[in-house]
């Protein structure tokens, strides 16, 4: 925000709401504009009607939680048109923002339904094959709380394709069915500073309540926890209470619960219930996810362009929606239609070319043998020796961000199970993070893969 430094009780609070929403999406549409805070009120001046618009619809939850949190204020958002706020075309708007009605304040039944975003419901899931399972195993975990054949549920996934919005949708259900349920969501992030917190301020049996008086709690994240010996152990605690009174445990992660390398007595825990692995979506259902998407803002634009758009972004479902969202503020404050051109220009950093679309795991291996003088067959051989394991290694770190094979298929195309492709993808990542010319070889490799597909 331009004029934060008026506020400085403030501070705190958008820092938080940066690092929920990102940076990204907070430079895009939070700190361009200007704000005032009066009473229980805070007013945002804006450059036109669809950035408010935009601001509602995925932010303000965030943004009301925070208040809530950091100065335990329940506070109104009121948008306004403000012709200063530095935009490259302002556009007319009405002067005001119409604002949701506000109605008079309800006893709050339940003290933890703020943490949950009410736009992440069943509803607007945009179920797939590639998601089917987790799913409807959500789904069953919202209808029968505790039940034995659903408890706990672990839902594991790369980044960004509805991990969270899976977990967001369970509570919004349970709380749907049930007002007065206890529902808890918190991040991994959260529960290791809330236990920190909770130590240090002396209010340890406060949080232990909290966290263990419970009809559902749903941990997002929980890769988090892991090394953090004491929070580890709070957490199986916790995870213990509430499974031995039967109450419903809904977790996420971005890895299975064998990887999270977590004691042999927490992991059986975590593998008594049901795992769902998310995967990534395949091109139909990015459209749909989509036009979902372009509905629920009223933007009118093509599907020829939200066709281009899925076909270039591929990685996870919030890098789609994020791409869409930057197209339509371009075409916005600029006053133009979007086209597949306009699109092209805009996304350009983001959009990957056609070329990877053919890449199949025996071009990967065939390169790879090249470059480093090994045999097709080493790829799926035992031997270890570091002049093949290391080749081997890097064909299925590439196998990951090439292909759309899930960590089980690429497990079995290189005579492995996926927790090698997972060491292999994470020491290879970590080497060129680290080595940039290392890095540069991977990035030729990359380019002679992509040459020999097009052929």
């Amino acid at each position: 925000m331009q004029n934060l430094e008026k506020y400085p009780q403030l501070i705190s609070v958008f820092q938080d709401i940066e690092n929920i929403i990102g940076k990204d999406a907070y430079d895009m549409w939070l700190r361009p504009a200007e704000i005032d805070f009066a009473g229980n009120t805070l007013t945002i001046f804006l450059p036109n009607q669809f950035w408010g618009n935009t601001i509602r619809e995925r932010y303000e939850h965030t943004i009301k939680d925070a208040f809530l949190k950091h100065l335990g204020a329940d506070i109104e958002l009121v948008y306004q048109i403000d012709v200063k706020t530095p935009t490259p075309t302002v556009t007319s708007a009405q002067d005001v923002l119409p604002v949701q009605p506000v109605q008079p304040a309800a006893p709050k039944i339940n003290p933890f339904a703020s943490r949950l975003n009410s736009s992440f419901t069943f509803e607007n899931f945009i179920e797939s094959p590639s998601n089917r399972f987790a799913y409807k195993a959500a789904q069953a975990a919202s209808k029968k709380l505790g039940a034995r054949e659903n408890n706990p549920l672990v839902i594991y996934s790369s980044p960004g394709l509805g991990k969270t919005h899976l977990l967001h949708a369970i509570g919004n259900q349970i709380l749907k069915d049930n007002p007065s349920a206890k529902v808890l969501y918190m991040s991994g992030e959260e529960f290791v500073s809330e236990f920190i917190d909770s130590l240090q301020n002396k209010v340890h049996d406060s949080f232990r309540k909290k966290c263990r008086t419970l009809d559902c709690f749903l941990m997002d994240d929980i890769q988090f926890v892991s090394g953090k010996e004491a929070c580890l152990q709070e957490f199986f605690d916790t995870f213990n209470a509430l499974f031995a009174s039967g109450k419903q445990i809904v977790l996420s992660s971005d890895r299975t619960p064998q990887q999270l390398e977590w004691n042999e007595r927490l992991s059986s825990r975590l593998l008594s219930g049901i795992t769902a692995e998310i995967k990534r979506p395949n091109l139909e259902t990015r459209i749909a996810i989509l036009r979902q998407k372009r509905d629920s803002i009223n933007f009118d634009i093509g599907d020829d362009v939200l066709a281009f758009i899925a076909e270039g972004v591929q990685t996870n479902v919030r890098e789609l929606e994020g791409s869409l969202f930057r197209l339509v503020a371009y075409c916005s404050m600029h006053g133009v239609i979007p086209s597949i051109a306009i699109a092209r220009e805009v996304l350009a950093d983001i959009l990957v070319s056609n070329d990877t679309f053919s890449i199949n795991v025996n071009s990967i291996k065939k390169i790879v043998g090249k470059h480093f003088s090994i045999k097709m067959e080493d790829f799926n051989s035992k031997r270890k020796t570091q002049s093949v394991a290391w080749p081997r290694q890097i064909a299925m770190f590439l196998t990951t961000e090439l292909t759309d094979l899930s960590l089980p298929e690429i497990g079995r195309e290189f005579n492995r199970d996926h927790s090698t492709v997972v060491h292999a993808r994470d020491t290879v990542k970590e080497k060129i993070n680290t080595d940039p010319f290392f890095a540069a070889e991977i990035n030729q490799i990359i380019l002679d893969i992509k040459t020999v597909d097009n052929k």
